[in-house]
């Protein structure tokens, strides 16, 4: 049985029709996987406990991902000891491969996982990929080398994008057809929080008891997430007509490698500044290392609200929902470049930079699932290969000009070119849509 349609906004015909069609089948699989029994009503209670539950595992993601940066010296003083003791800043910069490792994770096992488990009941799957996260993260804090411990932390990484995929499929079933868009951001939102909440708190811990003791503590989320998962969320059936070539079909489409560049190309802009963050506080606007913590969780503070319109810009259209965050995302760029050497256009500058990206994140998530066809889990777990693709890209271009003496404000002008570039790759996957669009009326008429 389904949630009351009395609860579910529907925003046309279309949308209406392949929700009831997709429960339908939903209350058929469950009905075969459990001897007949009907499926369980969902109550509005229950919905939003669920997704609660998906979104306490984004909060482990976002606080095992970021809680590095603030330990890298640590890290490198315990697994790098003699070349700490000769040189610190080379030690520091080697340790940063579990930051590298952990992305390249990502990238690799979102599309991997996405494809292989497309068949599989999807809480199952859900709660496989919380187990993994947990055996990981362990592995990462108890490892005794530095080469033991990359090694885990890539393996770590390799659930987190088919976690989001998943889990985002998950919230848009029980949200239906008007609210998929909020749903995908509600379970984004662990990751945001963690920005604000979850990576200081960690990252104290980890300066006051040792790094392996915040990975001992991100460990307890995943734990927790495992357990919450399997009380709160409902079931849910897996495709049954999915295959390896039938989610990798999502790569023959145009349609979803543009959606993927945009993300890629436009959230490199956002990591441009995040990476940089600390010297632009410190170097840039004069101001206390102290006030960095405080200066990265008004970053955080501004995903976090980003993250929830974005969901709803998302439910209203895709398509000018990008147009607003990129055009935003500029604007914020700007304010860094420009005002960025004083601390009230600094702080209030990276807040606007951190809003708008987190736009940008629900709405390209939403608009991968609608460009996917029948490859949704490989598509709804794509946007975060794009996402680290971004990260690595960002960091990597807002370095060489730091690195070629221009200054630490400059990243916010890589950032706005990177923006940029996505508005340009926005604009062509709305005219590839379009095309569509009149191709299949086209089809319709004749």
């Amino acid at each position: 049985m389904t949630v009351s349609t009395a609860s579910v906004p529907i925003i046309d015909e279309a949308a209406a029709a392949a929700y009831a069609a997709q429960q339908r089948a939903h209350d058929e699989a469950y009905r075969r996987a459990h001897g007949g029994a009907d499926r369980p009503p969902l109550s509005r209670t229950r919905v939003y406990a669920a997704l609660l539950a998906l979104a306490l595992g984004g909060f482990g993601i976002g606080s095992t991902e970021f809680v590095a940066m603030g330990l890298l010296p640590d890290i490198a003083r315990d697994l790098l000891p003699g070349l700490y003791a000769s040189n610190a800043e080379e030690a520091i910069g080697q340790s940063g491969w579990v930051i590298t490792a952990y992305a390249l994770g990502v990238v690799v096992g979102a599309p991997i996982i996405a494809a292989l488990g497309g068949r599989m009941p999807r809480r199952r799957l859900l709660l496989w990929l919380a187990a993994g996260f947990t055996v990981g993260t362990i592995a990462s804090a108890t490892l005794p080398t530095f080469e033991l411990v990359i090694a885990a932390r890539f393996l770590a990484g390799l659930p987190h994008g088919a976690y989001f995929g998943v889990a985002a499929l998950v919230a848009a079933s029980m949200m239906g057809p008007g609210k998929r868009g909020q749903g995908v951001a509600l379970v984004l939102s662990g990751l945001t929080v963690a920005t604000v909440i979850g990576v200081p708190v960690i990252t104290a811990v980890g300066q006051a008891a040792g790094w392996r003791a915040a990975y001992l503590l991100v460990a307890a989320l995943f734990a927790a997430t495992f357990v919450a998962v399997r009380i709160l969320v409902p079931w849910q059936p897996g495709d049954a007509n999915s295959t390896v070539r039938r989610e990798l079909a999502a790569f023959g489409s145009l349609q979803v490698w543009v959606a993927v560049a945009v993300g890629a190309i436009g959230f490199g802009g956002f990591f441009a500044v995040y990476s940089y963050i600390a010297p632009m506080v410190t170097d840039a606007a004069g101001m206390p290392s102290a006030t960095v913590p405080w200066v990265l969780a008004g970053m955080g503070t501004g995903l976090t609200i980003g993250n929830i319109i974005g969901g709803r810009l998302a439910d209203a259209g895709t398509s000018r929902a990008m147009f607003i965050g990129f055009g935003g995302l500029i604007g914020a760029m700007v304010i860094v470049g420009l005002a960025g050497q004083y601390p009230v256009g600094l702080v209030a500058g990276t807040f606007l930079v951190g809003f708008m990206a987190a736009i940008l994140s629900p709405v390209i998530q939403t608009r991968l699932m609608d460009v996917a066809g029948d490859s949704q889990t490989l598509a709804a777990a794509l946007n975060h290969s794009a996402l680290n693709v971004g990260n690595a890209l960002g960091a990597f271009l807002g370095g060489l000009v730091v690195a070629a003496g221009w200054g630490y404000l400059t990243p916010a002008w890589v950032g706005l070119l990177l923006a940029l570039g996505g508005t340009v790759l926005a604009v062509v996957s709305v005219a590839l849509e379009r095309q569509v669009s009149r191709g299949a009326r086209g089809a319709s008429a004749g």
